[in-house]
C-alpha cells in the first residue's frame, strides 16, 4: 500500500497529463479515466502472466518502450504547440474543450507506457504475492493492481482539480504549467528513447 501511494504521488508524466487536462479540458474525468484504464490493462496482463512474459522476451519490451517514447514525444510536442492558444476563465474554469474519446485514449496510452507503472506491475507486485496465501496468485495480483489503480485515480483527480482551482484564474501561470507539462513529456520520451537506442548505436565490443 505504501509503495503504491508513493508511486502514485511521484510527479511524472501522469501528473503532467493530469495537470494539462485539468487546465485545457472542460472535464478532466476522461483523462483520469484513461490513465486509470491504462493501469487496468497492466493489471489484466499481470494477472494473466503476460507481463512477466513480455519482460522475459529479449528485445520485445525494448521495442515497446521505443514506441512508447515516440508517443510521449508526440504528446509533448502537441501540448507545447497548444500552450500559447490555451484559454482559461476564472468563472467557468476551462473554456477550451476537446474530443473526450481522444482524451481518454491519450490518457490510456500515457499510463500504458509509463515506466512507473511497469516498475510497479513487473518488478514490485510479484514481491508481495505469496503462493502459500489463501487466495490464488492471480487473485492476489489482481487485487494489488486494482488497489494501485484506485489510489492513482484519487491522486490524479486531486492533481487535476487542484491545478484547475489554483491556475484557472491565473492564465499566465496556467500557460507556463502547460508548457512545463509538455517539456516533462518530451524529456521522459527522450530519456526512454536514448536508453533503448544508445546501446544499439555503440560499436560492437565497445
Amino acid at each position: 500500500m505504501i509503495v503504491a501511494v508513493s508511486l502514485a504521488c511521484t510527479p511524472g508524466v501522469d501528473w503532467a497529463y493530469s495537470i494539462s487536462a485539468g487546465l485545457k479540458q472542460r472535464s478532466f474525468v476522461p483523462a483520469v479515466a484513461g490513465l486509470c484504464s491504462g493501469y487496468v490493462v497492466h493489471t489484466a496482463l499481470m494477472t494473466a502472466g503476460l507481463a512477466a512474459l513480455l519482460a522475459g522476451v529479449p528485445g520485445l519490451l525494448g521495442w515497446l518502450t521505443i514506441a512508447g517514447a515516440a508517443y510521449l514525444l508526440w504528446l509533448g510536442v502537441t501540448t507545447i504547440r497548444s500552450w500559447r492558444g490555451a484559454s482559461f476563465s476564472a468563472e467557468g474554469g476551462v473554456v477550451q474543450s476537446g474530443n473526450q474519446l481522444r482524451t481518454f485514449l491519450q490518457g490510456m496510452g500515457t499510463s500504458g507506457i509509463n515506466p512507473k507503472g511497469l516498475l510497479f506491475f513487473v518488478a514490485l507486485v510479484p514481491q508481495f504475492v505469496s503462493p502459500e496465501a489463501a487466495l490464488p496468485v492471480p487473485v492476489q495480483s489482481g487485487l494489488l493492481g486494482l488497489t494501485f489503480v484506485i489510489l492513482a485515480g484519487m491522486v490524479y483527480t486531486a492533481v487535476a482539480l487542484t491545478s484547475r482551482k489554483l491556475l484557472a484564474s491565473r492564465p499566465g501561470a496556467a500557460r507556463v504549467v502547460t508548457l512545463i507539462s509538455g517539456i516533462i513529456m518530451i524529456g521522459l520520451g527522450t530519456v526512454l528513447l536514448s536508453e533503448q537506442l544508445l546501446p544499439l548505436l555503440q560499436p560492437a565490443g565497445a
